[in-house]
């Protein structure tokens, strides 16, 4: 069956790629974050982070230009709020922190944040949340709770921290009840995230790739898709929501 078709569920992964043309640099391409600085992985360790006032100052600069604070949704993300709005069952499982998801018009109840959110700082010590934006217009470098002095940290997840185990039970259930499984921007190499994909598959959705860059996943999908993300994504969703005027004249590339 024909995968570029009027469907009634849609499970979307989407990773750093998404954002990108947003200016908000990915992680692993070749200009990526850890790709250019890969001693800056230390200070996004759970362990250090937690007992080394450095790695807390070295984050907290980080966040404090971060573009995500300045960037705006580009057209895959409303693609996909278009997505949300048509019809069909639309539910974002997203890697991303930055929020734009929900800032192009997807329903926060429809995006699932596997990885946290930068835009809000939670209390190590007593659990207190408060907006990020607050916390770093005090201008410190290792900001403390002013409720009970512990350690703040934004609300991501960071390397050797897991992923709350309610929001990755979700996305599995998504994901096998998806129709069609979009898989956007990502390398597909964090685990337990990248196997929402064989999820999808073993319970017969139509997994679809769009990355630039070759996916562990390739394989067992039903198309691999490598022109930018904003232009595939704008005719991918048409289609999914039934404007099948919208697919492009050519057949979509399988495993290139």
């Amino acid at each position: 069956m024909d995968w570029k078709r009027k469907v009634g569920r849609v499970g979307v992964l989407t990773g750093a790629g998404i954002s990108t043309d947003s200016g908000i640099p990915d992680y692993r391409g070749a200009n990526g974050v850890w790709t250019t600085d890969p001693e800056a992985v230390g200070a996004f360790t759970l362990d250090r982070f937690l007992s080394s006032a450095d790695a807390r100052a070295r984050l907290w600069s980080s966040y404090l230009g971060h573009a995500a604070w300045r960037a705006e949704p580009n057209s895959a993300h409303r693609a996909l709020a278009r997505l949300s709005r048509s019809g069909v069952a639309t539910r974002v499982l997203t890697q991303n922190v930055d929020g734009l998801h929900q800032r192009a018009g997807v329903p926060a109840g429809k995006v699932l944040e596997l990885h946290g959110t930068m835009r809000d700082t939670t209390c190590t010590a007593c659990g207190d949340t408060t907006p990020t934006e607050q916390v770093l217009a005090r201008d410190e470098s290792d900001p403390a709770c002013p409720k009970c002095g512990g350690i703040l940290k934004p609300a991501v997840v960071l390397f050797g921290q897991h992923l709350d185990e309610t929001v990755l039970g979700q996305a599995q259930i998504i994901a096998g009840a998806s129709e069609v499984f979009l898989a956007v921007g990502t390398t597909l190499q964090v685990e337990p995230v990248a196997s929402l994909c064989e999820i999808a598959v073993r319970a017969g959705a139509d997994l679809v790739i769009v990355n630039r860059d070759p996916t562990p996943y390739d394989d067992v999908a039903s198309a691999v898709i490598r022109e930018p993300i904003g232009t595939a994504l704008d005719w991918i969703c048409d289609a999914l929501a039934g404007h099948q005027s919208a697919a492009p004249a050519k057949d979509v590339p399988v495993g290139e």
